[in-house]
């Protein structure tokens, strides 16, 4: 397998073709070592918030209408651009939010659901998300709070979710 030279003035010629040619070999291989990334994020939040309709998006583009609530968690791959993406999708019943550290402490973003329409669970939402950020092994792991169903007449304003859930005294994220 013989090199390609990377520059035109290894080949010792002068031709402008064959230096352009080159020189995209050469960003190509720029572009891959530092744009070509491959991350883990996880995609938590109460039952019902929207996650797996959320991660579906992020797949497939479009919302979908009857979407399978997740049992215990579901990881998903998905390929936008030069980015793959490992996606963890957990549920988010009661007896399935213990796992959620388990699962968060090796992503490199936590992104954490919210359903907007559903006022009457916000205080839970607030104290699954503070007893989650206090656990030492997602310290200083990115935070991503996102509004969910906020298309709906009855969802709440982006300021009273951000109330509710005390965002505002979240630092190190």
């Amino acid at each position: 397998f013989a090199r390609a030279p990377l520059f035109a003035t290894e080949s010792g010629g002068d031709n402008g073709l064959a230096s352009a040619l080159n020189m995209g070999n050469f960003f190509t291989w720029i572009r891959n070592m530092f744009w070509d990334q491959e991350m883990e994020i996880a995609i938590l939040g109460l039952q019902n918030a929207g996650k797996s309709s959320f991660v579906h998006v992020i797949q497939h583009g479009h919302y979908q209408d009857d979407m399978i609530p997740t049992v215990g968690f579901n990881m998903h791959k998905v390929k936008k651009g030069n980015v793959k993406i490992k996606v963890w999708d957990l549920g988010g019943q009661v007896k399935y939010r213990g796992m959620w550290e388990r699962y968060c402490r090796g992503v490199q973003t936590i992104i954490f659901l919210v359903d907007a329409a559903d006022e009457k669970m916000f205080p839970l939402a607030k104290k699954e998300l503070q007893e989650l950020l206090l656990k030492p092994t997602l310290a200083r792991i990115p935070l991503l709070v996102l509004m969910n169903k906020n298309d709906l007449s009855h969802a709440s304003a982006p300021d009273t979710v951000a109330q509710a859930l005390d965002l505002g005294s979240i630092d190190d994220r």
